[in-house]
């Protein structure tokens, strides 16, 4: 069981605002931010370069917290600047012919989307969406109807920027397992908030942020490939001499391992303070995190159903921690607006992030509310009466 007291004393903004935004940038446990100042303190004192040397077993426990709370070898593991970083770094590493196919969802976040693009335009891939079943999510039956000779990767996002969905990851490495097409997981929104599991789910790739869920520094981000993927992978885009070997002067070679993916100059300080955020949901016990989430979300989610006026829109089966809603004759930003007012912090999803998923469904923007375990059933129930005042 969650000590939630323990939890909010940790958590000292608690005290000043209701913070309903984890799915934008959570607010960071103070020992995540006692480790990120106190790195910078030691860079301002001893140099950039000689702290790293210095703390170069602090900076690499990233890698083993990473294997520890999300599975996979720890040499798997590379540390980015973000998760639109990491995701592009691994898929920018793949080489396409002409043809090959790319299969994505309609919960597909805009930045991947322009990589898909990008890959199209360049190496002429195909991208083709698959469908949603008639609960909102991946339709798993469909994508196996779609699977061909040509299809090179399958990409998935976990859980969307714009609502409560939580897509069958389990149910699509299943299927894939024994087949030699890649599987690509954006848990951007998942990882911190469920119990994710790169060995259990049985994917070849999967990116995540810091700064959302997992309540770790901006600036940070990592992305795990295993064997079967590093083995088709090349040099990412933007690579330096930090992840790759000059050998020849023409010839410029990737790592072997997840390092390829890495950077030479990045957010020090952010990777010991990462290294701390995933200890911190470690210890907090991830069951326990998605156990309390899925309380909180449901009750936010029927007490905004039953308000007269309000609509909610998440899809899926399952549903997450992210909850989408409007209030007839407001916009989201005067719903944000009017809550921030009473300290009540929430955010909006637009159509800017989700083209393949708004326009079927007549939305253009919605407000976004997200909870965390740190979150009281009091807030919860605060946000709702809130709401009701002004629905």
């Amino acid at each position: 069981m969650i000590d939630l007291e323990k939890v909010r004393a940790d958590t000292p903004a608690v005290e000043s605002t209701v913070h309903f935004n984890s799915a934008g940038s959570s607010l960071p446990p103070t020992c995540v931010t006692d480790a990120v100042i106190d790195y910078l303190k030691a860079e301002s004192m001893l140099g950039g370069y000689e702290v790293a040397a210095e703390r170069a077993e602090d900076l690499a426990g990233v890698y083993e917290a990473a294997s520890a709370l999300l599975g996979g070898e720890r040499e798997n593991w590379a540390f980015v600047e973000s998760a639109t970083r990491a995701w592009n770094a691994a898929f920018s590493s793949l080489r396409f012919s002409p043809g090959d196919r790319v299969l994505t969802t309609r919960a597909e976040y805009p930045s991947n989307m322009a990589g898909l693009l990008r890959a199209r335009e360049i190496q002429g891939i195909e991208i083709d969406v698959v469908p949603d079943d008639e609960h909102g999510q991946l339709d798993v039956s469909a994508l196996e109807n779609m699977l061909d000779a040509r299809t090179r990767l399958v990409s998935v996002t976990h859980v969307p920027t714009q609502g409560g969905l939580v897509n069958p990851v389990k149910r699509v490495g299943e299927l894939l397992r024994d087949t030699p097409i890649l599987y690509q997981i954006d848990a951007c929104q998942s990882v911190g908030q469920l119990d994710v599991n790169v060995d259990n789910i049985g994917c070849d790739v999967l990116s995540f942020t810091g700064r959302k869920f997992l309540r770790g520094p901006r600036g940070t981000g990592m992305v795990w490939a295993n064997d079967k993927a590093l083995a088709q992978m090349h040099s990412p885009a933007g690579v330096d001499m930090s992840g790759s070997q000059w050998v020849d002067p023409l010839d410029i070679r990737p790592h072997d391992k997840a390092s390829r993916f890495e950077p030479f100059e990045t957010f020090f300080a952010g990777k010991v303070g990462l290294a701390e955020a995933l200890r911190y949901a470690g210890h907090i016990g991830m069951p326990e995190v998605e156990a309390r989430n899925s309380v909180l979300a449901h009750r936010l989610r029927n007490g905004l159903a039953d308000l007269p006026g309000v609509s909610v829109h998440d899809l899926g089966l399952v549903t997450s921690a992210i909850v989408t809603f409007m209030v007839d004759g407001l916009s989201a930003s005067q719903v944000k607006t009017r809550l921030a007012e009473k300290s009540i912090q929430v955010s909006i999803s637009t159509l800017n992030s989700a083209r393949l998923d708004f326009p079927d469904r007549g939305l253009t923007e919605l407000v976004r509310a997200s909870v965390h375990y740190y979150n009281t059933i009091e807030e919860v129930d605060m946000l709702v009466s809130t709401v009701s005042a002004f629905a």
